[in-house]
């Protein structure tokens, strides 16, 4: 569970990367209008969720470096009765000190006049670089100063982007966040055994993705963390299909793509199995090439490894699957060099996984692919893709889209997976499809 203390420490953190009187500017999420009067489900921007652990919109969080230390600063909605009848209750300023351990808060109506007072006694400023609307804002107050101190204004002459900062605090998991994350994936797990045992020819995508969601909502998750993928057929083909709209047929495959959102934090599986409960040969061969490339890089996972190197060990495996099964020809370097894989795995290993489901953090430093370290999450999902009209293969491939993916934690010894309650070999999605107990 996370404390106000937790957010207070990260907010700490941040502060001592800071130089004297720098000022750091991390805005809330707003709401965004669907039609007319109604809106999309608020999601919270993930570094003020990060810093504050707070889930009202078009809030705005200030730092300001005094010294050693510093102090934060809110401006979020007022208390307005009128509105709260319609929206809810607001936290307001008087309790927004004790519920989140901010220093201070002011309503966001004084939030012009307070940065503008701000700026003139700033050495520079961290804020997102890429939010162009709070760089117009910052303008503004800039402006702002000018107006009140004319020819005495002395402005910041830095800007700095507070989300790399962000980013690179992200990246390590703390002890909370991985009993989050773990918790995430627990109830995106329960989603595709749910989802996995209710698939029989006839049924349509949408009733697998309505099963996943509803456990996701019965176990407490928010939200999907994203949209989910259930591909059935040749719709496993389309990396980011999404329309799950087609009847499941006796003999297909479906590939599965969902993950749940828990206090911010995404779960991302993927699980491909036989609509009917039982692979055909063809669909085993495959299934079986991108398993072992799954499980190789797991197996490799550790600190001091890489992505890439994960990248380049599921390259090689499924490389050489391709060249026994005759769909490549020559040698496997050659192969390799020339990237003849890639009609048919077109995408990345891994991704960082967090507060996003394609969570920040760089992925080079200096031109070098990152070490990985302890408390760093990611996927491992390799795939293998055959759309119906790839004609160069033979027929009994066309149509067959296979993607396994598992949430991974890199701890001191090795690494943790942290999705592994989920079956993934042929075995285990035969018996739990059938309904005996799951070999993973």
């Amino acid at each position: 569970m996370m404390t106000s203390q937790l957010f207070r420490q990260r907010r700490e953190r941040l502060l001592e990367q800071m130089p004297d009187k720098a000022l750091a500017i991390i805005p809330a999420a707003s709401e965004v209008t669907r039609s007319r009067d109604t809106e999309y489900p608020f999601r919270q921007a993930s570094d003020y969720w990060y810093l504050t652990g707070f889930n009202e919109p078009d809030g705005l969080l200030v730092l300001v470096k005094e010294g050693e230390t510093g102090k934060s600063l809110l401006f979020n909605l007022p208390k307005d009765p009128e509105m709260e009848t319609w929206t809810g209750i607001r936290l307001g300023q008087e309790k927004a000190p004790e519920v989140l351990g901010v220093d201070q808060a002011f309503p966001l109506q004084q939030i012009d006049e307070q940065l503008s007072d701000l700026l003139g006694e700033a050495s520079e400023v961290w804020l997102p670089l890429d939010n162009l609307a709070l760089y117009q804002n910052y303008l503004n107050w800039r402006q702002g100063v000018r107006r009140k101190r004319k020819r005495s204004a002395c402005l910041p002459d830095r800007l700095v982007d507070v989300a790399s900062a962000l980013a690179e605090m992200r990246l390590i998991k703390s002890d909370e966040e991985i009993a989050l994350m773990q918790k995430a994936v627990d109830i995106s797990a329960a989603g595709h055994f749910r989802a996995m045992k209710a698939s029989r020819p006839g049924a349509y995508e949408y009733q697998l993705q309505a099963e996943l969601e509803h456990e996701f909502a019965i176990q407490g998750a928010a939200a999907p963390a994203y949209a989910s993928i259930v591909g059935s057929g040749a719709n496993a083909c389309v990396l980011h299909y999404i329309a799950n709209q087609d009847a499941l047929k006796a003999g297909d495959l479906v590939l599965i793509d969902a993950g749940a959102e828990y206090q911010g934090y995404a779960g991302d599986i993927t699980r491909t199995f036989p609509v009917d409960g039982h692979f055909t040969e063809a669909q085993k061969q495959l299934y079986e090439l991108v398993l072992k490339a799954n499980e190789e890089a797991i197996r490799q996972a550790g600190p001091g490894t890489t992505l890439e190197a994960l990248h380049q060990s599921v390259l090689r495996v499924l490389t050489q699957g391709l060249l026994e099964l005759g769909i490549l020809q020559g040698e496997l370097e050659t192969l390799l060099e020339a990237e003849a894989y890639k009609p048919y795995f077109m995408h990345g290993t891994s991704h960082w996984l967090g507060l996003d489901v394609h969570d920040v953090g760089i992925y080079r430093i200096e031109g070098s692919a990152r070490p990985l370290q302890p408390g760093m999450v990611f996927t491992i999902e390799p795939g293998l893709y055959f759309p119906p009209d790839c004609e160069e293969v033979d027929p009994k491939w066309r149509g067959l889209g296979i993607r396994i993916e598992d949430d991974v934690l890199i701890t001191k010894q090795g690494c943790k997976v942290l999705s592994d309650q989920v079956p993934k070999t042929v075995a285990g999605i035969e018996s739990l499809m059938r309904g005996a107990d799951a070999a993973a």
